[in-house]
């Protein structure tokens, strides 16, 4: 066995142990070692609109509940497309907004079910509180929203769901 075939099983393991984590189910052969596989993906994204429409309903929901947050918005890769802080939100709402918005897109569930798993805390940039939420297109996650600020993960949660209902009937 050479190097290269060492690194493609030890890889191929690797995402099969998290994709098992995220509830994923992975075939035993890595996508890589078929010779007629695409060279070029193609992948829905969320428009900038579609952001902005996000993150405007989710503060006009939190001026109606007299919260001050901050909304962030990942794309499928992790990558912050749209940060709006609230008036008066906190300093450390961006950052937790932002790792909520990532938490949800990275496993395509809300962070308020994921939070009873701690394993889940030692990967990077992950935040196990209630508040992030996956938008989803064709069934498969293509970002996340992520609000913070509340004094509880259950209003930040309800509030990125209302910014989730602003696009919902647009996703497909």
């Amino acid at each position: 066995m050479n190097l290269t075939s060492i690194r493609i099983r030890t890889a191929a393991a690797t995402l099969a142990a998290l994709a098992v984590v995220g509830g994923v189910t992975v075939s035993q052969t890595p996508a890589m070692a078929d010779p007629g596989a695409p060279a070029v993906v193609q992948t829905n994204v969320l428009s900038a609109d579609a952001a902005l429409k996000i993150a405007d309903a989710v503060q006009k929901e939190a001026a109606k509940q007299k919260q001050r947050v901050t909304v962030a918005i990942v794309d499928r890769s992790g990558a912050t497309r749209l940060i709006l802080k609230g008036d008066g939100a906190g300093p450390q709402t961006e950052e937790s907004a932002r790792r909520k918005a990532f938490t949800a897109v990275s496993f395509g569930q809300p962070t308020s079910a994921l939070s009873k798993n701690q394993a889940l805390a030692a990967i990077p940039g992950t935040l196990l509180l209630a508040g992030g939420i996956p938008v989803a297109s064709g069934g498969s996650p293509i970002a996340g929203i992520g609000v913070g600020g509340a004094p509880s993960g259950d209003i930040d949660e309800a509030l990125a769901q209302a910014g989730l209902k602003a696009v919902q009937g647009q996703l497909g």
